[in-house]
């Protein structure tokens, strides 16, 4: 809770506290006793102006700039009217209970992402430059074109260039979603964002750092941010007609019968201030953003943050839905998913490939030591040679072996069966002889082909998958989970282009979401209508730039969401319906002399009592 919401929280207790002391007084008969009219007034107008003096403020205010008629200005003249015929009580009571409406609206609101300003918090805060034998840190905005910077293993790379000193792995998967790090080395090319390995490299900077990679990302997620249409809040654009027209009623309510029919203006006057009581939109105020709130509430207790009622309400209307693929519907973990031997046994060529990669800390070599669940004896291996951009050449057992990728077979002539297996596939040769491949892939999350399924049972229409993978690894997944599309090798400017793509086919009223976890993804997270995060092991980008975030990655919780969403649209309709039908029925009775105050109370509190009592059915929603 904010600071201005603690001082709303404070003033909406201390009113509430006088009211209903002012309200026990009156039921005794003590106020009764008091003679001086202007004396009640004057005690009723302290918890009505502590209340509502802001209201009354921006009401105000926003005549003096020409914007009459909204909800400011209708709370004013409603209670204002009811302090006209001497129903003070009711008066307080109105304006206390639009600021809880308030409260509740701007508690649900102030949930919502900060300012995208604060993506600038994923740029590297400095760059290594070195001076007189020593690094000093400086601002990467402060380094020209040529310089040679230093990056330590561990830092993320703060500006493009070229390597020209240094070897390492470089984790590229927040720009470009691949899971496995890349090698860099003397003469590569190597892009700011990305996080060095293990090994220190000398970078010569190429271009400038508002030409750098990151700043090109932060550039899409800013841009994307001033396309993306926000939902007016509904009581705004309620007011906008309403308000004019039950003013106008009222005014006319006090004025043309008289002069029609002669005399009775004081009786006249009563009933067109009966008649602003009982139009006085609180049941509204409270009740939408209190449904709203509640839906909110319940899909919390799913584990699932959504940063504001708009995007509930876009939620309910989601027709499709677009993924990132690693970390989003993969683990990003590679292992060993086929093993597959010319001669001899599947133990045996792992046993094999795990010597070979013995001294390798690569993901892939990582995992085929993992998949031969042994510590290898090095002992065995003797003359390692690692061959850039191919793969391993050793002796293991006196034996000659050649470990890569099928541009090391080809080089060397070696005759090999091509695997087409998606993943990265690795080929190994004995003696100058074929022995047989090892399929390393990325494995689907739990629960991911469930949850896609439960997301066309809820009527979503679409699935899409948008990745920086290679076209076959994304195509097997996409056809294991039953997706609908799939969009491959990827840059996260080309997932913008896609998803602007999809958003140009969606109707009307349909919505698009996208489901995503790295540095990478937050300009698509906010160019989508909805953008969803992963909380547990997504980037803080994602988390920031997302307005709906799962809090424990688990994607069959958005068909939850959905129903959630459409549930509490629902009960919101059901209080909009309910309200403006007993307004309208009392407004009609009032403007005839037939309902007095007593109906006026019941059409605003008693209607905002039980609108508020239907829209708590929201919190129990997940419950069900």
């Amino acid at each position: 809770m904010t600071k201005n919401q603690k001082k709303m929280l404070e003033r909406i207790l201390v009113t509430a506290v006088l009211f209903v002391a002012l309200l026990v007084l009156e039921h005794v008969g003590i106020l009764e006793q008091i003679t001086q009219p202007v004396l009640i007034f004057i005690i009723y107008l302290v918890p009505y102006l502590l209340i509502g003096y802001d209201i009354i403020f921006k009401a105000f205010r926003n005549i003096s700039h020409g914007q009459v008629f909204d909800e400011n200005f209708l709370m004013m003249i409603a209670t204002f009217g009811a302090f006209g015929v001497r129903e003070y009580s009711e008066g307080v009571a109105v304006m206390l209970f639009y600021q809880i409406g308030e409260l509740f609206q701007g508690y649900a609101v102030g949930k919502s992402r900060q300012s995208i300003a604060d993506m600038m918090d994923i740029c590297p805060e400095y760059a290594n430059v070195e001076e007189d034998g020593k690094l000093v840190q400086v601002d990467p905005d402060d380094v020209e074109i040529g310089t040679v910077i230093v990056v330590k293993p561990g830092e993320r790379i703060p500006l493009d260039g070229i390597v020209v000193e240094g070897e390492s792995m470089v984790d590229t998967a927040a720009l470009t979603g691949e899971s496995v790090p890349r090698r860099a080395a003397e003469g590569d090319e190597i892009i700011s964002g990305c996080v060095n390995g293990s090994g220190t490299l000398k970078v010569k900077v190429t271009k400038a750092f508002e030409d750098s990679t990151v700043s090109k990302i932060l550039e899409l997620v800013e841009n994307a941010s001033s396309k993306k249409a926000r939902v007016e809040n509904f009581i705004t654009r309620f007011a906008k007609y309403y308000t004019p027209v039950v003013t106008i009623g009222a005014v006319i309510l006090a004025i043309l019968p008289p002069i029609i029919l002669g005399g009775g203006w004081a009786e006249w006057i009563q009933r067109a201030c009966i008649f602003l009581v009982i139009s006085c939109p609180c049941a509204l105020v409270i009740s939408v953003p209190l449904g709203f709130f509640g839906g909110i509430g319940a899909s919390s207790n799913l584990g699932v943050l959504v940063k504001g009622s708009n995007y509930l309400e876009a939620v309910a209307e989601m027709t499709t839905i677009v993924f990132d693929k690693t970390g989003t519907l993969t683990k990003g973990e590679f292992k060993v998913s086929e093993v597959l031997p010319v001669n001899g046994s599947k133990e045996e060529l792992l046993e094999l490939a795990a010597h070979v990669e013995g001294y390798s800390n690569h993901p892939i070599a990582n995992s085929v030591r993992e998949a031969y669940g042994k510590e290898p004896d090095m002992n065995r291996v003797t003359g390692t040679e690692e061959i850039a951009g191919h793969g391993i050449h050793t002796f293991v057992d006196g034996k000659e072996v050649w470990l890569g990728n099928a541009k090391m077979m080809a080089a060397r002539n070696i005759s090999y069966t091509e695997n087409s297996s998606a993943g990265t596939v690795i080929y190994v040769a004995v003696d100058g002889a074929f022995a047989g491949t090892i399929v390393i892939s990325d494995s689907i999350k739990e629960g991911v082909k469930e949850a896609i399924h439960s997301m066309k049972k809820v009527g979503v229409k679409k699935c899409v998958m948008l990745t920086g993978d290679r076209k076959a690894a994304a195509q097997a997944v996409a056809d294991e989970l039953g997706l609908d599309e799939v969009h491959a090798e990827l840059l996260p400017g080309d997932k913008v282009s896609e998803v602007e793509a999809l958003l140009k086919e969606q109707q009307e009223k349909e919505k698009l979401a996208f489901v995503g976890d790295g540095i990478n993804d937050a300009p698509v997270l906010t160019r989508a209508d909805i953008g969803i995060a992963m909380g547990s092991m997504g980037s803080d980008a994602a988390i920031e730039a997302a307005d709906v975030v799962l809090m424990d990655d688990d994607v069959r919780k958005i068909a939850s969401l959905v129903k959630i969403a459409r549930k509490t649209l629902s009960i919101v309709r059901q209080n909009i319906v309910f309200a403006l039908g007993v307004k309208a029925i009392v407004l009609i009775l009032g403007a005839f002399g037939i309902a007095n105050m007593w109906e006026a109370v019941f059409a605003d509190v008693g209607v905002s009592v039980i609108a508020i009592l239907n829209s708590m059915r929201t919190l129990r929603i997940a419950k069900k």
